[in-house]
């Protein structure tokens, strides 16, 4: 996994940031609803992240970014439509674009237009302010989320269990996946986002790029029911590894040194945090979901 500080490319990720925000909210306004905001999550792609595949009133539409191309393409109806991402562009631009081709396409979406989970609002068809975009630093950026999507996969696919699988969450743009044991915990306080994120036990493993407090890459792991708390975390691998009462969560940054951490590394750090996880939470019949999978093993190196 390469090191790209959130320094060196934090106004490039800043508008990734943006326009994933914008398709993002596209595919929250048509998706089938499902628990937890699972369905407005973006695949991760080869070249970028995607809406996948919407219906609207019998219509077939697609919003990917492409970061090795350095396009926005959408697809509607058996037609391509295709913007640059280029530096010095406004959020505007993209906006426009994106609602303009859907209009003559004959779908009508309508969005909220604020940026949400961001410390800045101006709403997107307001943000004339031209901004960064660097395609060197978008794929790298680009690849680092791909190596750490890679991780949390190899992690959380053999388990047994109700699980959300690793995508790319646009509102705090980092890539999340759950495990969900059955048990309700509505959140005590009437918030719209939070209501339905936080409304049964689960264990969020997650990966973020960096902000202007941790300017390197991150792994954490947020369990729910909230534990802010000391907890007995003897068993935490590897041993750069912590867990922070005051934001209740595990952390192993990508750094080790002058090294970054091995592939060992990050699934032991994700899975001795899920077994702590499971044991403050008492969670009950969790040896089922390890039982190993009875299908044989596949040709060729997945690590």
């Amino acid at each position: 996994m390469g090191l790209l500080k959130h320094s060196e490319w934090k106004d490039t990720k800043f508008t990734i940031h943006l326009l994933s925000q914008i398709v993002g909210k596209i595919k929250l306004e048509t998706a089938p609803q499902q628990p937890q905001w699972g369905h407005v999550t973006l695949p991760l792609t080869a070249t970028g992240f995607t809406t996948g595949l919407l219906m609207i009133e019998g219509k077939s539409i697609q919003i990917d970014i492409d970061l090795q191309e350095n396009q926005l393409r959408l697809y509607a109806n058996g037609n391509t439509h295709e913007c640059a991402l280029e530096d010095g562009k406004t959020i505007k631009t993209y906006y426009n674009y994106i609602f303009d081709k859907l209009s003559t396409e004959g779908i009508d979406i309508k969005i909220n237009r604020n940026p949400q989970e961001m410390n800045y609002h101006t709403p997107f068809d307001q943000n004339t302010d031209t901004k960064t975009y660097n395609p060197t630093h978008a794929k790298e950026g680009l690849r680092i989320f791909q190596t750490a999507y890679h991780e949390m996969t190899q992690f959380i696919s053999p388990f047994r269990c109700r699980k959300l699988m690793p995508a790319l969450f646009w509102g705090t743009f980092d890539v999340s996946m759950l495990i969900l044991h059955g048990i309700r915990e509505p959140f005590p306080e009437d918030k719209v986002i939070e209501k339905a994120a936080f409304d049964e036990q689960f264990i969020e493993f997650g990966f973020w790029l960096g902000d202007e407090q941790v300017d390197h890459p991150t792994f954490f792991v947020l369990p729910y029911p909230f534990q802010f708390k000391e907890l007995q975390v003897s068993n935490l691998k590897p041993n750069e590894a912590y867990f922070s009462p005051e934001q209740g969560e595990f952390f192993l940054g990508i750094e080790k040194g002058d090294k970054l951490h091995s592939s060992q590394d990050i699934q032991s750090f994700l899975y001795t945090s899920y077994k702590i996880v499971i044991d403050e939470l008492g969670w009950e019949g969790c040896d089922y979901y390890e039982i190993p999978l009875d299908m044989p093993k596949q040709n060729g190196d997945r690590g």
